[in-house]
């Protein structure tokens, strides 16, 4: 499975007609679309879909044709993130109508291509399950511990300074297990 870190667009021309596809993080999809329909306020459809993993590790999907004919333009993308292997992910297409009608078979192979030219020009990441692992250090121990983590490219999602130094991780289970036997013996694993 893979999915994106930062946005990106690709523009399909067909027929005169204009598919633009912003392929975008999940966490971002509301955000992107409501500054998108500001960008473009003459654009007929706003196309859409998304996949992403719920707490209990489910893809949950959804898409919208936006005023398309049915199945001819949500669903279509949907599939193509789906054979993608995407996740925590959405596209969205914006559709400038060019005055010839595509017809049904037309559509789908136009949303499909959009979609597929945007996945196909972007940097997709692969998913790793992450979990959260919670150390206690002492502060002189803090930089030493610091520069083992970057050197294992383990992001710090927390800093807390009390008598100790408490650091909050989010790292693979392989990036855990490496951790543990690097660590100095005196870093407790909460």
């Amino acid at each position: 499975m893979y999915f994106v870190k930062e946005e990106s667009n690709q523009t399909l021309e067909e027929k005169k007609s204009k598919f633009i596809a912003h392929l975008c993080p999940y966490k971002d999809f509301e955000k992107v679309m409501l500054r998108l329909r500001q960008e473009h306020p003459k654009a007929r459809h706003f196309v859409y879909a998304y996949r992403f993993l719920n707490e209990y590790e489910q893809v949950v999907e959804n898409c919208s044709d936006d005023g398309e004919p049915k199945g001819t333009s949500g669903k279509p993308s949907l599939n193509v993130l789906a054979g993608n292997e995407l996740i925590n992910s959405a596209v969205i297409i914006i559709r400038y109508f060019g005055g010839i009608k595509l017809g049904t078979g037309g559509l789908v192979r136009a949303y499909s291509d959009a979609v597929n030219l945007v996945i196909n020009n972007s940097e997709l990441m692969k998913y790793e399950k992450l979990e959260k692992l919670i150390l206690q250090c002492n502060y002189n121990l803090l930089s030493k511990v610091e520069y083992i983590l970057n050197n294992l490219n383990i992001s710090i999602i927390n800093k807390e300074f009390t008598t100790d130094v408490i650091l909050t991780l989010e790292l693979t289970a392989e990036q855990a297990s490496v951790l543990k036997v690097e660590l100095p013996r005196e870093v407790v694993i909460l």
